[in-house]
């Protein structure tokens, strides 16, 4: 990845409407680095998909839905939760809307990352903006 290109192109074409065009080169680069995303997360562990299920829900859940629940607690460290995951499909289906654990699970599911994290850059220097805004 071109961190540069990747820079220009995200101030040049601002798809957040974070209104790059007015703001300094210092301006932009605090704004790219402020963790202000919430964005979802690809992976979760077991123990974190644990300790977010109500015991009082789990405990009503039917015994088929209590079996995918244990089977996705016991896939280990890196449970997929993607759009796409099955494991996401079961912990849906067997929690519904409004239920505490689906809230809980959202919610870690969840982190906060800054614009630069989303885009793949982990550091940003104000010279890689002025570099940016120069191509």
């Amino acid at each position: 990845m071109d961190k540069i290109a990747v820079i220009a192109a995200e101030l040049t074409n601002d798809p957040l409407g974070r209104g790059y065009a007015g703001m300094t080169d210092e301006q932009a680069t605090a704004s790219l680095q402020v963790k202000d995303r919430s964005v979802m997360r690809d992976t979760m562990t077991s123990s974190e998909i644990f300790e977010a299920i109500d015991p009082a829900e789990f405990a009503a859940l039917s015994s088929g839905d209590k079996v995918a629940i244990q089977t996705v607690l016991g896939l280990g460290e890196g449970v997929k939760i993607g759009p796409s995951s099955k494991a996401r499909a079961f912990l849906l289906a067997a929690f519904g809307p409004g239920t505490n654990t689906r809230t809980d699970l959202a919610t870690v599911a969840s982190e906060t990352k800054s614009r630069a994290e989303e885009l793949g850059i982990t550091r940003i220097h104000l010279g890689d903006v002025q570099n940016a805004r120069a191509l």
